[in-house]
């Protein structure tokens, strides 16, 4: 799926001619309004006289109470009503009085990306119909901001594309495009107060995943899944299994013996008798890190490099194995660990939410990670703001990683410039947060742990919806449940001492799901890790990724020194930390070999 919004005026005429797209929607004068391609079977069109809704995705609405309530409305404000009411994933775009309303979801996995061309703001659901319109250049700065590890560049930046003009939608905002081409942005989603007690907030997201399950599950369609053994994938595929899904379901069987992954995903499909279910060996060829883009995926991620790349012959594999089975939507747990696991900041908000109970849990935190009491206590002791936040991780970007014994509660997680980044790459980006410091108005929310949760959110969103892109000519698509407006906004409006009760593992996911997920999978109370994979990647495909440092293209843009990275790949080092710079730096050089500057179409081939 892939389209391009526009505005009702006649500047929309030229752009929706240049794209030729293949399927096209009118507003009610006639004049172009969604061009593009995408299933009928995920399309909804609402008309209440002259004005239009379409809701592209997947959800569930009554058409009848619907269309009265378009109907009824003054403005395009009006639709925050029914927005925030649909379950499931979707583009929501609406017609009406002359201007267009359209959003994605709150998490990014349904962005809108916008770009001006001929005087007229043009949206689009994805980048490539943006760059054949405007060429846009390479931000070479963006780009660099990509090599940052672990975790990428933290919200707002991670929102950045690598392209000139092409910006996506803030989060939680909807795009206006007003009858001259003129566009602005609105905030319409906040998160609900966190006022919800365990129980309460577990018939919550049990409501909400049984109701983005139900829009998902059709008889006619076979649905594949992971089922890794943890407790996220494992609650989709149970939750999947009752509503009567034809599930197929896959386990990578990791190198790590200690790794118990396998022990509880043998577990759960014993407890799946319906679904069918593949063991993939862990000497599994696509298990392995590659070395990102190659000559397969050229200009199929035009919204840059993502630190995924490494596990793109993984996610292609399983996409030809499950479309084997007749899958055409594969269940992911992404989102689960930000929704129901702890984030760092989550002892410096416990402390204050609660101060006695709150302690207790940090101290427990404090003892398992073998903080020092000084360390953590100055840490708990941090006002900061978000953009003092923000200003401050800039400043430590060239400097080496902070030891893995000194807790952070700060707003944003810190990440590093990879040692082989050249001094002026590291100035740009250092000037990227200092000016993102500068503009940007707060945080996604007021409590640290709730901005950090969201924010890691939109992160994920961003990499479904990047994998999407890759696999597009496949027939399937990745889907992640936990990441629905609605289930976020159920598992968030807990309290943080209830989301994070003492002594339990993800006690508001287990408390949800109970009753669906057997007692004895909900006993489990760890996760698997997963670093014996990356370092035999590294050690099997070691001349392929020294290849990269040969001619590299970002030594051609001055952003690394290709020498300290060719070190890098042959004495690594010990710890899995050690690898996440590399795992960046190859994403990065081996997207600028298969993805060639974008070239506007001329007048000839607009005819």
């Amino acid at each position: 799926m892939e389209f391009v919004v526009l505005p009702n005026c006649p500047a929309g005429d030229r752009p929706a001619a240049d794209l030729r797209a293949a399927q096209r929607i009118d507003h009610a004068s006639g004049r172009p309004w969604i061009v593009g391609t995408w299933p009928e079977d995920e399309i909804t069109v609402i008309e209440a006289g002259p004005r239009r809704m379409v809701v592209l995705g997947r959800t569930r609405l009554d058409l009848a109470a619907t269309t009265a309530a378009l109907g009824r409305m003054r403005s395009l404000h009006d639709v925050d009503a029914i927005a925030s009411r649909l379950p499931g994933l979707f583009h929501l775009t609406v017609s009406m009085d002359g201007g267009t309303r359209v959003q994605g979801s709150v998490s990014g996995v349904r962005q809108i990306f916008t770009a001006v061309t001929d005087g007229v703001t043009v949206a689009a659901s994805g980048m490539e119909p943006l760059l054949r319109l405007t060429g846009a250049d390479l931000d070479e700065t963006v780009l660099a901001a990509r090599l940052l590890a672990p975790g990428g560049a933290p919200w707002p930046l991670s929102l950045r594309t690598v392209r000139r003009g092409i910006d996506p939608l803030a989060t939680g905002h909807w795009l206006e495009l007003d009858a001259d081409g003129r566009s602005r942005q609105t905030r319409w989603w906040t998160l609900p107060e966190p006022s919800l007690s365990l129980a309460q907030g577990a018939d919550a997201v049990r409501s909400a995943l049984s109701e983005a399950i139900a829009t998902r599950v059709r008889p006619d369609r076979t649905i594949s899944a992971d089922l890794s053994g943890g407790l996220d994938s494992t609650s989709l595929c149970f939750l999947a299994d009752r509503a009567g899904a034809d599930l197929v379901t896959y386990h990578v069987m990791p190198l790590d013996h200690a790794n118990e992954d396998t022990a509880w995903a043998r577990k759960a499909a014993a407890m799946l008798p319906r679904a069918r279910h593949h063991m993939l060996s862990a000497d599994r060829a696509e298990n392995v890190f590659d070395v990102g883009y190659t000559a397969d995926h050229t200009n199929m991620a035009p919204e840059g490099p993502s630190t995924w790349a490494s596990g793109l012959a993984h996610i292609e594999d399983l996409a030809k194995r499950a479309t084997a089975e007749g899958s055409s939507l594969h269940l992911t747990g992404f989102g689960g660990d930000e929704l129901f696991g702890r984030m760092p900041a989550c002892a410096w908000s416990l402390a204050r939410a609660h101060p006695v109970s709150g302690l207790r849990l940090v101290n427990r935190y404090r003892l398992a990670n073998r903080w020092s009491s000084g360390a953590t206590l100055r840490a708990l002791a941090d006002r900061s703001t978000f953009a003092q936040n923000l200003t401050a991780v800039a400043a430590r970007i060239g400097t080496p990683p902070a030891p893995l014994a000194e807790p952070d509660f700060g707003w944003v997680f810190a990440p590093r410039m990879p040692a082989w980044a050249t001094p002026d790459a590291v100035a740009a980006v250092r000037k990227l947060f200092t000016t993102a410091a500068a503009r940007t108005p707060g945080p996604l929310d007021a409590d640290r742990a709730r901005h950090q949760a969201l924010a890691s959110i939109v992160f994920e969103g961003k990499t479904v919806r990047q994998v999407n892109t890759v696999v597009a000519g496949t027939g399937i698509v990745w889907d992640a449940p936990f990441l629905d407006d609605r289930v976020l906004e159920a598992a968030l409006s807990t309290e943080i001492d209830q989301r994070l009760a003492s002594g339990r593992f993800k006690p508001l996911l287990t408390s949800a799901v109970r009753g669906v997920v057997p007692s004895d999978i909900l006993d489990r109370r760890d996760k698997g890790e997963f670093s014996a994979e990356a370092f035999r990647g590294i050690e099997r495909n070691r001349a392929r990724l020294l290849e990269l440092c040969d001619d590299s293209r970002l030594a051609r843009l001055g952003l690394i020194d290709p020498a300290a990275f060719r070190s890098a790949v042959l004495n690594p080092g010990p710890m899995a930390h050690h690898l996440h710079p590399i795992e960046t730096t190859v994403a990065c050089e081996s997207w600028l070999r298969t993805h060639s500057r974008p070239r506007p179409q001329d007048p000839g081939e607009r005819r």
